[in-house]
């Protein structure tokens, strides 16, 4: 998106334009013209006799920028239906898009230009905060600092770390990062030098290196993995009071025991965990106990046992962040202090993987107010419940917009439905219906490209969505059709009895917490699957009575 100026009239336009090197560019071209906009779409801001002129042009913008900052899931879920936001994360993003091509845009501007620009700049900011009001969450804290998160807090600032923050430990969150005051929108809560931080950089100083680098396929990742193992008991390591803040013990879907394995049955997580868990045994055992006898000095055996790499692999996979830096190389880090700041789906943080060339420093500014006493958050991505219990070992607050259910039902679409924006979509999946704001026929809260993809596999000649009685005889199979297939799911899963988890062990509480949220998606789907049912019957009996 690019801002444009013209001095003559005192007007200012701003263009929004969709990079034709996003890998969604088709998809979302198709939707922009669907809601009467282009690739290129130009949008003028005059003052004008209207008292709404200003927020009616946001309201424009904010469209657009939208369904150019759309993630494939959210395109697939919110490509026909008119929605108001279609994922936190998308608001914000889209929000600040506006906000920082407005920012940029007023140092060259005339007089009158920056009074439009500045009056666009606070309508924007006036927005953010009204979207952080009403996507909050509450914030609980269990205990304040111990001994070892202010001995990182103070080795952090030695070193030239710039933070608003303190470290607690927050109510369903471990440790988690707090504001110390009020923070607001473009604020810097935390700033790291590169320094600190822990790359491949400093493998490559190392002996380990040169004996790794002989290896076949053995990444960074994997190098800065075995320098961490050997690290962490290093009592003279630069590093060793991050070393010591670190837990004995991650709590992610990576250390599960047999019950929590067990009590996972029926879920696509339970393969997900076993297929990372005999992955990350392969990897170790592709490595050791040969490193350990060739190279005793530099891989002293006592230090590279299985319990040590799996400590080491969930110490990367909770807590790395992927940076790119100013040479234009993305490389995967631990970042001290930073690994505190927790995800949310409501984050405060959004953008945050660039070095800044001018200060060497990664700065991790707010994309929304945040309180003194509230938890700062991150983004971690775009990421499901279900990578995020075996990678991190947690359960989000809120409904995640990314926990799906992927559908096989068969070969890729050919044709596309008569007024449908989201055709050419080769794989389907469903969410919690709660999303959804259409339940009308034809809709029922459920994903168009899947509900047009059975439709066609029906009958491929019905290509409308007209209310016609071939039509809701159609629709009444594929319903039934439907709640056949996500019966014999929930019956897949078992109950999810939360009685007993007070008194259980953390793996199995976080387990039956995840098969209770897959429980959730799929009742819901069924109760939307029974509604739509009622709902075709009814306007079939019009028709026929």
């Amino acid at each position: 998106m690019k801002l444009s100026s013209d001095e003559l009239d005192k007007e200012c336009s701003i263009l929004f334009e969709l990079a034709e090197s996003d890998p969604l560019f088709d998809k979302k071209k198709k939707l922009l013209q669907d809601n009467g906009f282009k690739p290129k779409e130009q949008i003028c801001i005059k003052r004008s006799s209207d008292p709404n002129w200003l927020s009616t042009s946001l309201t424009v913008m904010l469209r657009i920028a939208r369904i150019i900052k759309l993630d494939e899931v959210e395109l697939y879920f919110g490509g026909e239906e008119q929605l108001d936001s279609y994922s936190p994360r998308n608001e914000l993003e889209a929000l600040n898009s506006i906000l920082q091509l407005v920012e940029s845009s007023l140092t060259n501007a005339c007089e009158m230009q920056k009074n439009i620009l500045q009056d666009l700049r606070n309508i924007t900011v006036d927005k953010i905060c009204q979207f952080a009001e009403e996507n909050s969450l509450k914030t609980t804290i269990v205990e304040g600092q111990t001994d070892n998160e202010k001995q990182l807090l103070q080795w952090g600032e030695n070193n030239g770390v710039k933070t608003r923050l303190q470290i607690t430990y927050v109510e369903g969150a471990g440790r988690g990062a707090i504001a110390r005051e009020d923070l607001k929108v473009g604020d810097t809560a935390l700033e790291i030098p590169t320094s600190i931080i822990i790359s491949e950089e400093l493998v490559q100083k190392t002996d380990m290196y040169h004996v790794l680098q002989e290896l076949e396929d053995t990444s960074s990742e994997t190098m800065l993995l075995l320098w961490s193992m050997k690290e962490r008991r290093n009592t003279d390591s630069q590093y060793k009071i991050y070393f010591d803040s670190l837990p004995e013990d991650f709590h992610t879907g990576l250390s599960f025991g047999m019950s929590a394995m067990m009590s996972l049955y029926g879920t696509l997580l339970l393969d997900e965990i076993m297929q990372a868990k005999e992955h990350l045994r392969a990897q170790y055992d592709k490595l050791f106990p040969a490193l350990c006898n060739e190279h005793p000095d530099i891989f002293p055996p006592e230090l590279y046992t299985w319990e040590q790499f799996l400590w080491a692999c969930e110490l990367w996979y909770s807590n790395s962040m992927k940076i790119m830096f100013a040479d234009g190389k993305l490389r995967t880090c631990l970042i001290p202090i930073a690994g505190f700041l927790n995800h949310s789906i409501y984050p405060h943080v959004v953008n945050y993987g660039r070095v800044d060339s001018a200060t060497n420093t990664i700065n991790f500014r707010l994309s929304r107010p945040c309180s003194a006493g509230q938890e700062c958050c991150l983004s971690y991505g775009n990421l499901s419940t279900s990578h995020l219990v075996t990678f991190y070992g947690f359960i989000p607050q809120g409904y995640n917009p990314y926990d799906v259910i992927p559908l096989d039902i068969g070969g890729a679409e050919e044709d596309s439905t008569e007024g449908s924006s989201t055709s050419e979509w080769t794989t389907h999946m469903v969410r919690g219906t709660w999303f959804s704001n259409n339940w009308n026929i034809f809709y029922y809260g459920l994903p168009s490209p899947f509900m047009d993809c059975l439709r066609r596999a029906r009958n491929p000649m019905l290509l409308t969505k007209k209310v016609l009685p071939e039509n809701l005889e159609n629709e009444i199979e594929i319903l039934e059709d439907l709640l056949a297939i996500f019966n014999d799911m929930m019956d897949s899963l078992g109950d999810a009895d939360l009685d007993d988890r007070k008194n259980t062990s953390w793996d199995v509480k976080l387990a039956v917490g995840f098969k209770f949220l897959q429980r959730g998606i799929v009742s819901s789907i069924l109760t939307s699957c029974h509604k739509g049912l009622d709902l075709v019957e009814h306007e079939l009996s019009k028709m026929n009575g």
